[in-house]
Order: structure tokens, then sequence, then C-alpha cells
């Protein structure tokens, strides 16, 4: 069995829980965390809940750690603290910083002997082996990504910090002519706005000013600015009844051509519909602690992507199951 730790117990530490408990080969040892272990209760009878300054005395019982932190603040701190002790995945979604990220975690890993797998989920993640696979076929080709129809669990929470606002969710919406216009191979250029619309659920204070709260979202930079936002007021209730999933999703399309004078088009198209994000990021980042676990049992160390992980290794089959029954 391969011992597994998870480090943060919010959404999606709970997600990894539930893939674990769903696979045979797996289970869970330990999740730690920064708040009381005694406040913190999970659904794994067997497993313990230790606080993070515990992590190092479970340097031999536990074979890989997912680290569920957020990637503004935790994770490129606590990545590469984990990696000298154990083999780590995360889920580190900063597209910016992965190259320093990286470089951080790979001498940890390197020191400590161990694997590490670093922006593990579906964006960074599936997609971006899905776009890797797309250039390679299609060299002479257009990328677009479309996200949603789903919950920015970021974008809610920076509605939730302005003043009078009780809760809120945020919901990123692909614009569907331009899907469709990408989806007939015009290859169009397309803005920010033309891509994507938000829609926002607000719950407020009684005798909150609507007009004030509505202006500051919808004028809000690296949020809402760049975007057609639509803001609707709702009770408390409704919200509850109506949005309390975390639903999410998207597509990764490229259009390409071939031949001898490129005058045949072709569209490869990726895409993904979840009723729950952090469940279904809990599993791919479940699947590549896997692959993790193979990695150092093989005896390697050191970082890795997504791009470095032999599809045969996600899976708890051997080479000849795989041959006979997928490919």
């Amino acid at each position: 069995m391969i011992r597994i730790g998870i480090a943060g117990y919010g959404n999606l530490g709970r997600g990894v829980e539930a893939a674990v408990k769903n696979s045979d080969d797996m289970e869970l040892v330990a999740v730690f965390t920064r708040r009381d272990p005694e406040s913190v209760k999970i659904k794994t009878e067997k497993a313990g809940v230790y606080g993070f300054d515990k992590i190092a005395d479970f340097k031999d019982k536990i074979d890989v750690i997912v680290n569920c932190g957020g990637s503004a603040t935790d994770l490129p701190k606590t990545t590469p603290m984990i990696a000298e002790i154990f083999s780590v995945i995360d889920s580190f979604d900063t597209h910016a910083r992965i190259p320093e990220h990286f470089a951080n975690v790979d001498a940890k890993a390197k020191a400590g002997n161990n694997i590490a797998i670093i922006s593990v989920g579906w964006d960074p993640g599936l997609f971006s082996l899905n776009r890797l696979y797309m250039n390679a076929v299609l060299p002479n080709g257009k990328d677009y990504t479309f996200w949603g129809r789903g919950v920015s669990q970021g974008h809610s929470d920076a509605i939730r910090r302005i003043d009078g606002v009780v809760d809120a969710r945020q919901y990123t919406v692909p614009v569907e002519s331009a899907v469709e216009r990408v989806r007939n191979g015009e290859n169009p250029e397309l803005t920010t706005r033309e891509k994507h619309t938000r829609e926002c659920y607000v719950v407020v204070e009684e005798g909150a000013d609507k007009a004030r709260i509505e202006n500051e979202i919808k004028t809000m930079p690296n949020y809402f600015s760049d975007y057609d936002t639509t803001v609707n007021f709702i009770s408390l209730e409704e919200l509850k009844a109506n949005h309390s999933g975390i639903p999410h999703g998207g597509s990764v399309i490229r259009s390409g051509c071939t031949g001898f004078d490129l005058g045949t088009k072709h569209t490869i198209e990726y895409s993904l519909k979840l009723e729950s994000n952090p469940e279904f990021t809990g599993s791919v980042l479940a699947a590549y602690a896997r692959a993790a676990y193979k990695l150092k049992a093989n005896g390697e160390s050191g970082c890795r992507t997504v791009f470095d992980i032999a599809p045969a290794l996600l899976v708890d089959m051997d080479g000849d199951e795989i041959r006979a029954h997928m490919l």
C-alpha cells in the first residue's frame, strides 16, 4: 500500500482524502493542519490529524505527501520544505512562477533523495499535457483555452472582502460565440473580454449600498475590470440553495493546418465538465502521488512536472493489463 499524507485540509484536502479512499493501492496515514488538530474532523477512521509542525515525525511512516496549500504564499515555502523529507505532490498554479518554484523544489528533493511533482491538477496539469500533445501534432496552429462555466474561488473571495458583502459566488463563463469561432477553425484574435464573462451572485448586509458594491466589483482591477460582469443580488437562503457547489471545467482547443501548402484544417479539443473542482483535482493529485511512489522506488530523485511522467505510472495496473485494456 502507498502510504499517503495530506498537508492542509480544506476543500482540496478533502478531495484528496476521497480519492485515496477510492484507490485500492493507497491508504491515508495522516492529515497535517495549521488549525487545532482537535477541531479537524476527517472521514478516514484509521488516519490521524496532527499539527503541521509534526510532519517530520512521520519520515518513515509516509511515502508521499499531497500538499494542499495555496499557491500565493503557502506552496512556495512548504513544498520545498516537505520535499527534503518526503516525496511530495502539489497543485502550484501561479504560471509565471512555475520555473522558480521548480528550481527551489528540485534542489530540496534531490538533497532528500525524494521525488516531487509540482503544478498537478487540470490547469496546470491535464490541460498542459493536452497543449503539448496538440502542439506536437499540429505545429502550425493556434491554442485557445476557455474556463468554465464554473466557480472561481479566488474571485468569489475578492467579492467577499468588499465592505457590506456577507457572501458571494462568482462564475467564469466562456463566450459561446467565441468558442464556436475557434471550433470552426477561424483562428480568431480574441481579447480577454471577448473570451469570458463573469457572473456574480452576492448577498449583502441589510441597508448596504448595492450601487457602490456593484461598482466596486465591476471596476476591480485584475479581477473584473477587463470583463463584462453581471452582478446579481440575492438572499443568503438562495445562495445556499442554488450556489453551494464548486463546479468548474473548460476546454483547451488547438486549430491547425497540415499538408504541403498547409491547406488542410484540423481542430483538436479536450474538455472537462466537473461537478466538484476540488474532488476532481484531488483525484488527479492522487494519481500523480502513485507515480511519485513508483519513481522513488526506482531510485529516482528531484522535481518533475506532468510533462515528465509516463502515463503508465499513473494507474494501478501493470504493462500487460494496460496494453490489453487501454491500447
